[in-house]
């Protein structure tokens, strides 16, 4: 049910951003997870509280399963200065230490170096934590990857490097960039292990999480994942000729015939855990959160003139 109920607001926040992207209200650009999301909830309620995240440019989905108040971060969208980033990040540059997200970042790899530095730290400092590292397809043949995956491997790092393989590095199809297409079969010349999940199944993606990071906590070493998904939306929220660009309307409703939401819905009303009117229920719920959270938005405060100049290095 937490799972559920975590997915439905991811949604429904997306949902929601989206249009308020439209709307000329979110600055800046936005990419939005729906369709992925039991990949995200599937890894992170598997964390214990010392571990922590990286992520990517489709980071709100992140934040929100590790706990993060919907208002500001919906607020940093908006550019506010009650927004987690006091609204200098905005979509794509999510930060929440206190809930253990050390950032989505926008350059493409870019994240593998980071979360290979935390997990160095995390050896060297002796910690009993975990770091997991999601990234896109499209990272993959990043120079990045193969010197974090090398040294990752020569020093047995504590990190999950997790891909969400969701066909397209924005309208690219996996095919075309990348000559393996079996993406788990890349950690193996690195010397540690990997596995395919079927990203869109929760059950299979819950499972998978819990086996990895206790390998990965026990063994102080790492391990890849290949998450096999599919986005709904767009690679971004100015993005209007998908489908037709680049796939096809047939192939997106195909997909969305296994919307990990509904799937995991109809396992808990089939076994009996809730009934359709309790699952209803989460849905409205999870519309009052994004509703106030858009309106927290939206009546909160520009950052001040001044603020351009806060946590600002020179080196």
């Amino acid at each position: 049910m937490r799972m559920y109920r975590q997915m439905t607001l991811i949604r429904r926040f997306e949902d929601r951003s989206n249009r308020a992207y439209r709307e000329g209200k979110v600055g800046g650009y936005l990419h939005v997870y729906s369709g992925q999301e039991a990949v995200a909830v599937g890894f992170i309620n598997q964390l214990k509280q010392q571990d922590q995240v990286v992520g990517h440019y489709r980071d709100h989905a992140y934040v929100l399963a590790l706990g993060s108040d919907p208002n500001k971060v919906m607020a940093e969208l908006y550019g506010k200065a009650t927004g987690l980033c006091h609204g200098k990040g905005g979509s794509m540059h999510l930060y929440d230490k206190p809930n253990r997200f050390l950032g989505g970042y926008g350059i493409i790899g870019g994240m593998i170096g980071i979360a290979t530095g935390v997990a160095f730290a995390a050896k060297y400092r002796r910690e009993d934590s975990v770091t997991l590292c999601f990234f896109g397809d499209g990272s993959m043949n990043a120079g990045m990857l193969h010197e974090c995956f090398n040294m990752a491997g020569l020093w047995d790092l504590p990190v999950v490097f997790i891909v969400e393989n969701n066909k397209y590095a924005m309208g690219t199809p996996l095919e075309l960039h990348s000559a393996e297409t079996n993406l788990a079969k890349r950690a193996s010349v690195y010397g540690f292990p990997s596995i395919q999940v079927d990203g869109m199944d929760p059950f299979k993606v819950w499972d998978a999480a819990g086996s990895v990071i206790e390998y990965v906590r026990e063994r102080k070493s790492p391990y890849f994942v290949e998450a096999l998904t599919y986005r709904f939306a767009g690679h971004g929220a100015a993005d209007i000729t998908d489908p037709g660009s680049y796939r096809t309307k047939e192939e997106l409703e195909e997909w969305k015939q296994r919307d990990p939401i509904l799937t995991l819905g109809r396992e808990l009303v089939a076994n009996g855990i809730a009934t359709q009117a309790e699952l209803d229920e989460i849905d409205r719920e999870a519309q009052s959160i994004v509703s106030e959270a858009a309106k927290f938005a939206e009546e909160s405060p520009e950052p001040a003139p001044e603020a351009l100049f806060a946590d600002v290095l020179a080196s």
